[in-house]
């Protein structure tokens, strides 16, 4: 594979801290969103902010995931960081795929949940056992979501752990 050289990666680079961003910002949205749901006592208030994070999770987490999976492919790839050589890009592959499953396809379907119930049954929602559950599997989304975003930052700024030792060959 063809290494880039310094510009060039530079804007690979910068693509991908923007996608990055984009993304924790939307988790850090739903965090506020969530937390208007939860202490507001208007059902269209509650109803309206389900929507946006619906919208969102269709639109801009889908989005900024894609672009920030592969900026950091690419970036790996293409650079001496590899896909593999180091313990910091191995966790950060890791909670990706956490990030993955929580953010374009989590929040999808826990918002559409969300949407569907306060629709069918206005106020009278937040009684229901589908809806509570519904409810505790988006906040602990969120939760994870933003603290995996929250240590892939760390693990780029700091790179713990160092190079994996290669095995010697016969």
């Amino acid at each position: 594979m063809v290494k880039l050289s310094l510009t060039p990666r530079r804007w690979l680079l910068t693509l991908h801290v923007l996608f990055s961003a984009i993304m924790f910002g939307g988790a850090v949205i739903f965090l506020v969103l969530s937390v208007i749901v939860a202490t507001s006592s208007d059902e269209g208030i509650v109803s309206a902010c389900y929507t946006v994070m619906h919208l969102l999770a269709r639109t801009s987490v889908r989005a900024s995931t894609i672009g920030t999976l592969a900026t950091g492919i690419m970036l790996s790839v293409m650079t001496q960081w590899g896909l593999f050589k180091y313990h910091w890009i191995i966790a950060k592959e890791a909670l990706t795929a956490v990030c993955i499953v929580i953010g374009p396809v989590g929040m999808y379907f826990w918002t559409l949940k969300a949407v569907e119930l306060t629709s069918a049954y206005g106020w009278s929602a937040g009684a229901d056992s589908q809806y509570i559950v519904n409810s505790v599997q988006l906040w602990i989304g969120i939760i994870i979501q933003i603290v995996s975003l929250a240590a892939m930052t760390a693990l780029s700024v700091f790179k713990p752990g160092g190079a994996r030792k290669r095995r010697k060959t016969a």
